[in-house]
């Protein structure tokens, strides 16, 4: 039986892209294994990543927030780290120092002395701003070295806010001269910012940028994901972006066979949390760490 030219021709299209394909796939490299996700291979259960040390239990990006909630148990710290006006590295989620402090001003046109002399816990509240209990009680802003010192034994998830300053060379620095490289995973939305850290601290875990999030999940889509050797060991992502589902099984299974942890963001409510678990999250990034801990029967 003869087939028809065009037939023949689509089928050797086919078998051209699926031969290239087994080839990409067999270039394609997993994330190695990393010292910092040891502890995750020798247990079961998900990950309790403390956003912002705790948010919804104690002021944000502070040291009493970040020793309360390594003395609750929980996995890993999660922070944010900008520069001062004289290049200190302080954590800070927001670019000014208005919403958590007592102060006005954005975090880098003031000195880490300047910032040091506000309240980090002015606003915090949590039965809607009917009482502060942490105001005037000496929680100041730290810097990302004060929280290496005072907690050597935690593990740290560190976003890097600006890539202009670049925070490369100097978080690099610090993490060298702390002895904490294999206790840190580097994290930041901006693609410039990881390649410059990945350069400086090629030793230093990193997840990945928005852009790599990005790419892993449209590869899925396209049933492209064996082909992608990634950079990163960790995809830190929300459940759903853009009105699209970014978590699905499909999603995490593809992420596991790249070698990659995933790391569900931020989950707050107990029902929520229970879900990300089943569906096999290797962390949840929370702001209620007491409930994550209830949810996976921790407590």
């Amino acid at each position: 039986m003869h087939l028809p030219r065009p037939l023949l021709t689509i089928i050797a299209a086919v078998a051209v892209a699926i031969g290239a394909f087994g080839t990409m796939a067999a270039l394609a490299q997993p994330a190695p294994a990393h010292p910092f996700f040891a502890p995750v291979a020798q247990q079961s259960h998900t990950e309790i990543i403390a956003h912002r040390g705790g948010a919804g239990l104690w002021p944000e990006n502070t040291l009493y927030a970040f020793e309360h909630a390594a003395a609750m148990g929980i996995d890993m710290l999660e922070m944010d780290v900008r520069s001062s006006a004289d290049d200190v590295l302080v954590l800070m989620h927001d670019s000014s120092v208005e919403r958590t402090t007592n102060g006005m001003g954005a975090v880098r046109k003031l000195t880490f002395a300047e910032l040091q002399a506000l309240d980090a816990a002015y606003h915090w509240s949590d039965d809607g701003g009917q009482t502060y209990r942490y105001r005037d009680k000496g929680i100041t802003v730290p810097t990302i070295a004060d929280v290496f010192s005072a907690l050597p034994e935690a593990r740290m998830n560190i976003e890097m806010k600006t890539v202009q300053p670049s925070l490369a060379t100097t978080l690099c620095a610090l993490i060298q001269e702390h002895k904490v490289t294999e206790r840190v995973l580097v994290a930041s939305f901006n693609h410039l910012a990881l390649q410059q850290f990945r350069a400086m601290c090629p030793g230093v875990a990193t997840s990945a940028s928005e852009d790599e999030a990005r790419a892993f999940f449209a590869l899925n889509l396209a049933f492209l994901g064996p082909i992608y050797s990634p950079e990163f060991y960790a995809l830190q992502v929300p459940e759903q972006r853009n009105g699209m589902r970014v978590l699905t099984p499909g999603f995490v299974r593809a992420a596991h066979d790249r070698g990659l942890e995933v790391h569900a963001w931020t989950i707050n409510e107990e029902n929520n949390m229970k879900r990300m678990s089943e569906l096999g999250m290797d962390g949840i990034v929370t702001d209620y760490p007491d409930r994550l801990r209830n949810a996976l029967g921790r407590n």
